[in-house]
Order: structure tokens, then sequence, then C-alpha cells
């Protein structure tokens, strides 16, 4: 379960982010997630994967899939934005009858609105049927640091969900995550309205709450003096960052609508502050909000982080020299290199494989060679010791045959004449051995 939809029970892209985080984790690991707390009995997913990847090192194919899968999701939240996420609406109790001038005012009113929302205008406000007995008074306010379209499609979203919700009433406010949308019988513009109000806070707690809240009043109390100093119409938005250690950062926002002066912005952005407290003691984070400002802060960015611009540079004629060549970001930079670090890994630990393996065979078929080679020898090695065992001197066969005596003599064959021959045997049994003889060589032994 995502942290933000687990404190706040809100969903948003992080949200999205975080739980497609936890199914690749699934799918990679083939372990199901036990919760979003550790307990006794189950180890989380997210423990098990610090774990693992303390023990071992993923595939380098598999960090290449996860790395292309990862970007190509998250490409695809950012060309198509999450829907804007409602936190609260508040319809007054006084009502119109169908079919009046004020709900044909009122239906004029939010139209003009949602147009509006299409002008890249994150604040617009206007009066329909000015001249009737029933004008309706209306404005919207997007964050200060969504984008055009999320800003268009929060307004449409707003004005939808206000007809709805809020059919009969002639004064109503809703807000959204990323906008505010309010109209009355009445005209506010230029006023500070802190009612209707409420407040959201994360559960997770804080660790040292008075050094903390100190940290946070100071922070919240610069970033509204900040944001607070824009005169009439301009943009009153203020965002601060601000360490609590090496591991933490504190981010602050605050906000107020553009039709409000310097000092009754400041007023709305302090009595905002003074509630925190109140409401959200002692926590991660926490948000106040009024129809005229809010003031928000978390452990974690929740806003797109500003991004310094430079003036738009001087145009020259075309030049060769060293400095004027385009220079890349460092995000394509790790765009392009880290896929391509990462495909070499790969080929490399293939062809180090493939050579490691061609190298063990190689060994195996030597060592093989060797073997036979060994038992060939020995095998010659025996028949040469056969042979030479066969093989008498001409003194020996004399003596053995009484000077090849006739009376020795077997018979005679196509190789000659063949002797019987008694020798003594050389073991200690003192055993005699007889063989057969020709003239020229021994043919075969018998015993005697």
């Amino acid at each position: 379960m995502a942290p933000k939809y687990a404190m706040e029970g809100v969903f948003s892209v992080k949200s999205d982010v975080f739980s497609f985080g936890v199914i690749l984790l699934e799918i990679i690991s083939g372990k199901r997630n036990s919760g979003f707390y550790l307990t006794e009995h189950a180890q989380t997913l997210l423990a098990y994967r610090d774990r693992t990847i303390k023990m071992t090192s993923l595939n380098s194919m598999t960090l290449l899939f996860i790395s292309m899968l990862s970007l190509s999701f998250l490409s695809h939240t950012t060309t198509h934005a999450a829907n804007p996420v409602h936190l609260k609406e508040v319809c007054a109790n006084t009502t119109f009858s169908p079919n009046s001038i004020y709900q044909s005012n009122l239906n004029s009113l939010l139209s003009s609105l949602s147009s509006n929302a299409t002008q890249n205008l994150e604040f617009y406000n206007t009066t329909s049927g000015q001249n009737t007995p029933n004008p309706v008074y209306g404005l919207f306010l997007c964050r200060g640091d969504v984008t055009p379209q999320l800003c268009q499609e929060c307004v449409a979203a707003a004005v939808k969900e206000v007809t709805k919700k809020c059919s009969r009433e002639k004064v109503a406010v809703i807000w959204y995550d990323e906008c505010m949308l309010r109209y009355s019988n009445r005209s506010f513009f230029s006023t500070v309205d802190e009612k209707p109000r409420f407040a959201l806070l994360n559960t997770q707690d804080i660790t040292e709450q008075d050094k903390f809240n100190k940290l946070l009043a100071k922070s919240m109390n610069e970033t509204a003096a900040q944001a607070s100093n824009a005169p009439i119409g301009a943009k009153k938005y203020g965002t601060k960052e601000v360490n609590i250690s090496a591991f933490q950062t504190l981010y602050n926002l605050v906000q107020c609508t553009a039709d409000l002066s310097r000092n009754d912005c400041s007023t709305c952005l302090q009595a905002a502050i003074k509630l925190l407290p109140w409401c959200c003691s002692g926590k991660q984070g926490g948000r106040v909000i009024f129809p005229s400002c809010s003031v928000r802060y978390e452990l974690y960015p929740f806003y797109r982080m500003e991004i310094a611009t430079l003036p738009p540079a001087p145009i020259h004629p075309p030049s060769h020299t060293g400095s004027e060549r385009k220079k890349i970001s460092t995000a394509t930079i790790i765009a392009i290199v880290v896929p391509i670090v990462a495909l070499v890994l790969v080929i490399l630990s293939f062809c180090f494989l493939t050579m490691r393996a061609r190298k063990k065979s190689n060994a195996i078929k030597g060592e093989n060679f060797k073997k036979s080679d060994q038992i060939l020898n020995y095998q010659a090695a025996s028949e040469l010791t056969i042979v030479d065992s066969l093989q008498f001197d001409f003194g020996t066969i004399e003596a053995a045959t009484n000077k090849i005596s006739d009376d020795n003599k077997i018979g005679e064959g196509g190789f000659g004449k063949v002797y019987k021959m008694y020798m003594e045997s050389d073991q200690s049994t003192s055993m005699s051995m007889s063989r057969s003889i020709n003239d020229e060589y021994v043919t075969e032994p018998h015993a005697r």
C-alpha cells in the first residue's frame, strides 16, 4: 500500500508509481507483499528487497529490463496526467429554486470558469448576472506548481462535482489537491475568508517534536512572508525546503488567492499557520485549508520543484567556436549512457562466460587425451615386455637342448626343425619350464 494512501486516504501519481514498483518486486522476487508495516509473522516485500540486495546482486539483464519498463511507465504517467484528487466540498444551506434566474446565472458562471481555465490561467474570478437581482460571484485557484493541463482538468472536475453535490445551494466551495473553486450570492473578492475551513494530517509521528516544531514555525513564517509579498493580481505562492538532518528534509507550501492584498494574504496565512499545532502537532505532515489561503508541510516532496530558468540567449550568427556548442542536459546524458553501459555489461558477461566454458572444455579434452596417451603407452610397454621375455641368447638355447641334440627334436615344419628346451625356473620352487623352439626363434612355452 502506498504511504500517501495509507496515511491520507488519497490517490495520486506518486501512489500509482509506488504500487507499480511493488508489483515489479512481486514479479521479480516471486513473493507477495505482506503489508505496509513490519510484523513478527511476516516480512514486508520492501524489507525482503533490502535484505536480498545486501546478499546478492541482480542480473544485468534483469536490471536493464526493470529500467526500460520503469522508464516506459514513468513516461506514460508523465504524458497522461492523473485525475485530480478530491479533498472536500461545503454546500451552504441557502437554496435556489429550479429554473430560476439564479440557476441560470450559476450555470453561466461555471461555464465561464471552465472556459477560462483553458487560457493557461492559474487564477480567475468573475461575476455572472451582474445586472440582475440574483448575481453569482465565483473564482478558481490552481496550485502554483501544477501544469496548465492539470489546472484545466481540475477546474473541469470541480465544476462537474460541485454541480452534482451542491445542485441547489447558492453558496459552495470545493477543494482538490490541485485546485479550489467557489461561488456565492455575495461578493467575496479581495476579502479574507477563513471559514469554512478544515485540516488534514499525516498519521506518522515525528521524533524530537520540540526541535521540529520550532523549525516548522520558522520555515513556515519565512515562506508566508515570501508568498504574501506579491502585489494584487500576481501569484501568491511559495515553497521552501529545510534540512532537518542529513537524511530528512522539511517541505513547506503556502498560497493565497491572487486578489488579496499583501497584508490580507499575510493575515490569512498567519491564521492558518497558527492552527497547525492544533491539528497536526507531532505529525510528519499536515495542512490547514481556508477558502482564501492554505498552508501545508510534509517530509516528502509533494509539489513540483522549481527549475531555475535562464533568460533567453541573444541570437548570434552561426559559429563553430567551442564555447557556443550545444550542451546536453544531465538527464539526457544519463538516459543515453545508462542503457548503453548496461548493454555493454551484459555483452561482456556473456563473452566472459563463453570463453570460460570453452577453456574448461579444452582442459577436459586435454586431460582425456593425456589419459588415453598414458593408456596407449602402458599397453605398448606391456607388449614390449612380453616380447622381450620370449627372447633368449644362443648359449642358453644350446644348453637347454643339449647342444641341439636330435634326442630333443620334436619334428619339422615350414619354419624348420623344432626342439624341446628344458630350463630351470628362477623361482624359489625351482620349477622348470619347457618351451618349443625352432632353429631361429622361440615359438611357444609349455610346462614340464
